[in-house]
Order: C-alpha cells, then sequence, then structure tokens
C-alpha cells in the first residue's frame, strides 16, 4: 500500500495511526517533497476510475487563493492534472492506494472496507 501524506496534517496522522495500529505495511510518501506526478494521477484515475474532482483538497487555502471552485470548471483534464501536479497541497489527503482501490481523505469505516478487500 502506498500511504501519501502531509506529516503535519491531523487527518494524515489519525491515518498513519490507524495503519500502525492495524500492523498494515506500507510506504509512506510526503505530498509536498514527493507531490505525485502529472503521469501518476492520470494513471490513477484511469486505473480506479476516480474523477478528478475527488482528488482536490477542496477546504485548503491554495485551492480557495486560487479560485480554484470557478477556474477549473473551465480547465482541460491536462491542465487540472498539471496544476494538480504542481503543488502537493492542492490534493486532498491523505491518500491510500493498494492494489485494487485508492481513496483520498480519512474515514475509518471507508478504510476498513478497502483494507479488508485487500486481504482477500
Amino acid at each position: 500500500m502506498l500511504f501519501i501524506e502531509y506529516p503535519k496534517c491531523s487527518t494524515c496522522k489519525k491515518a498513519k495511526k490507524y495503519l500502525e495500529d492495524h500492523n498494515i505495511h506500507f510506504i509512506d510518501r510526503n505530498i509536498i517533497t514527493e507531490t505525485p506526478t502529472k503521469e501518476e494521477l492520470e494513471t490513477w484515475i484511469k486505473k480506479y476510475n476516480i474523477k478528478i474532482e475527488k482528488l482536490y483538497n477542496t477546504s485548503g487555502m491554495k485551492y480557495r487563493e486560487l479560485n480554484l471552485k470557478e477556474k477549473r470548471q473551465e480547465m482541460s483534464l491536462e491542465e487540472q492534472l498539471t496544476l494538480l501536479s504542481s503543488d502537493g497541497m492542492l490534493l486532498k489527503r491523505p491518500i491510500l492506494i493498494t492494489e485494487k482501490t485508492m481513496t483520498t481523505g480519512f474515514r475509518e469505516k471507508e478504510w476498513e472496507k478497502v483494507i479488508e478487500e485487500e486481504r482477500k
């Protein structure tokens, strides 16, 4: 499993603790120092059938500063992928990627299902 986080984020800390408490092996990646590339984002969207909207950190300051709620409606997929890969703070976090699924944000019940499915 790949766990992409912003170490100072309280939700990311909860998610990481959840993984550790459940003895789940994962690769930890800092969303700021190793921001997902445009190619990675594009691959994940296709592989996991994720809508690009799910990748945006809509509650983040950067999102609001750049007025992305309005702007992204007029942007192509290519432009949005370029933008998201340019700054990890624009991405919803944490991100958990397994062989079968990709999930953004941390909702314990959802993560339980993902992990249970992965173990099958």
